[in-house]
């Protein structure tokens, strides 16, 4: 039953207006007859069918519309080439031209872009009605790198960058030249080397010291030793940097380096990976004796010593020199013998025999002591050290004091 109202001018009672109660409100996309439900999807479809309709015309109008047409190469821009230049950028877009510009794929060309060495990332926009921008970011060389008699360049991701000679000239381009790095290796690889020369350099030129500009070459074949070339008056010296500490490893080279070539002038290479000693390598023409200690020297000269340590601290002595002695034992040797000096024969063999006698003891007493030593030597050089390092040439373990 409907509620009764008071009707405010007093002529009777006065039923609610709209809806009943307990019915709710329907929307207007919802009509409850049958007749409104077909007027909504007819309005519905042919809504639907006037936007298809549209956007077949609108896409037939700029597909078609000549002003939409790339005509030639004048309507490709480009901004940020230096090293690349449009004649080799143009070939990309070789076969874009008379094509719509909503055609063309700006992520193939993107990628197409970037297969260029010098281009290290680049972007590709349409400008409507008719034009491509491409904008370009290249590479920026940080070292040179030597492959057999070719000179090139190389970023610090660790890709080769050809330059003609005359252009780097032009450039001014002040690099360390960089060996180890081959073309044939996947860029991972590259890119791991040419970290560690990043390192490298950043230590020796942090604080404005520019430190790397004494540096002529490094060598990154092993990613976990830097291998740099330091000139020296007279001859370079390699020295063995290892793959961390850079700047402590080579104070301790410019430290020390003038009282080593000093004391061992057949000097060629320093190995400076270990914390409290030094390996010092000769030049392959050093003898035995250049390259141990005066104490260690044979009579043998032929046979090499292993490393000897030699405290860095501390004056060497050196014994007396061989070639010297030689001219008197050989004026001796000539010497006449006279009646006084000659002896019975019976006390000249037994003198011989005791002589035998303590010759042989001595060699046996050097023979344990140079058996001590290489072992101790050993040690001593096995203790300090992180990984193997192959010796090829005759070397010295120096020990740093402290």
């Amino acid at each position: 039953m409907p509620l009764e109202m008071a009707d405010p001018d007093g002529d009777g009672p006065s039923y609610p207006r709209g809806p009943r109660l307990g019915q709710p409100d329907r929307p207007w996309w919802r009509p409850s007859s049958w007749v409104g439900r077909v007027f909504v999807g007819l309005l519905v479809l042919i809504l639907v069918g006037g936007l298809g309709a549209g956007a077949f015309l609108l896409k037939t109008y700029v597909s078609r519309d000549s002003r939409f047409r790339i005509a030639g190469a004048g309507n490709i821009q480009a901004t940020g080439l230096t090293e690349v230049s449009r004649a080799e950028m143009l070939p990309i877009f070789g076969e874009d031209i008379g094509r719509n510009i909503f055609f063309v794929p700006l992520a193939e060309r993107r990628k197409q872009l970037e297969e260029i060495p010098w281009v290290e990332r680049a972007t590709v926009m349409r400008l409507l009605p008719d034009q491509i921008r491409v904008s370009v970011v290249e590479r920026q060389p940080v070292a040179f790198v030597r492959q057999g008699q070719q000179i090139g360049l190389v970023d610090a991701s660790g890709v080769l960058l050809s330059m003609p000679a005359a252009m780097m000239a032009q450039h001014h381009y002040s690099f360390p030249v960089v060996t180890g790095i081959d073309a044939r290796d996947p860029l991972p690889a590259r890119h791991a080397r040419m970290a560690v020369y990043q390192r490298l350099l950043a230590e020796l030129d942090a604080n404005n010291q520019h430190l790397s500009e004494q540096i002529s070459e490094i060598d990154l074949v092993d990613p976990e030793d830097a291998r740099v070339l330091m000139p020296e008056q007279g001859a370079d010296i390699l020295a063995h940097f290892g793959e961390d500490r850079f700047m402590e490893r080579y104070k301790r080279y410019k430290d020390h380096i003038a009282e080593w070539r000093q004391q061992y002038p057949k000097l060629s290479a320093v190995d400076l990976r270990y914390d409290q000693q030094v390996v010092l390598e000769m030049t392959p023409g050093a003898t035995a004796a250049q390259a141990v200690a005066p104490d260690q020297q044979t009579a043998n000269p032929g046979e090499v010593k292993p490393p000897v340590t030699v405290a860095a601290n501390k004056p060497q002595t050196h014994s007396p020199d061989p070639a010297k002695a030689a001219p008197a034992k050989q004026a001796a040797a000539k010497a006449p013998v006279t009646a006084k000096t000659a002896k019975p024969v019976a006390k000249t063999s037994a003198k011989v025999k005791a002589d035998t006698v303590v010759a042989a003891a001595a060699k046996m007493r050097a023979a344990k002591d140079k058996k001590k030593r290489t072992e101790a030597s050993r040690a001593a050089l096995n203790l300090g050290r992180r990984k193997p390092v192959q010796q090829t040439r005759p070397a010295v373990v120096v020990s740093e004091g402290q």
